[in-house]
């Protein structure tokens, strides 16, 4: 259970905080609600408690995690797969797995095969989801503004 002031990430939109814990009549149906605000997006969502688990809201990242995404991203080596279809699959499943490293393998991968052979629009657009809910993650975790938390990752993967 997570507590109004939590630094949360979920899946679907990000890194952001727990603003509220409210009760709801939606539908004639009572239910207690977090009301999570994300800051890089400027949005608010509603999620009843009863779901956070099944759609992957967990706490940020601590330190420890952040210093392995960077080891991880610093590293040259890339893995994915060369089928289209199969890395775009590979990428969705670790996109909506919200985990920290997951979504740094596909930010490196698509950075990298992007200077490489380039991205169809589809895999572009999965990057900029993806650096968005990585950056997002980081700006939280180390209290980093959002751009300083951009030129952290873009430093790690060499892009500046």
């Amino acid at each position: 259970m997570f507590h109004v002031g939590d630094k949360i990430f979920y899946p679907m939109h990000g890194a952001g905080i727990i603003n509220k814990i409210e009760q709801k009549e939606v539908l004639g149906i009572q239910k207690t609600y977090y009301v999570l605000a994300f800051p890089l997006s400027q949005m608010t969502v509603m999620l009843p408690m009863d779901s956070a688990e099944k759609v992957g809201l967990r706490e940020i990242a601590d330190s420890t995690s952040v210093v392995e995404v960077m080891a991880l991203l610093r590293h040259p080596e890339n893995t994915q797969n060369e089928n289209w279809n199969q890395r775009f699959r590979q990428n969705s499943l670790a996109l909506k797995s919200g985990n920290i490293l997951d979504l740094a393998r596909v930010v490196k991968s698509l950075v990298l095969r992007h200077r490489e052979k380039g991205l169809s629009t589809n895999e572009k657009r999965m990057l900029d989801e993806a650096r968005q809910y990585l950056t997002s993650e980081i700006a939280l975790a180390n209290n980093l503004h959002i751009e300083q938390a951009n030129n952290y990752i873009e430093d790690a993967i060499g892009m500046r």
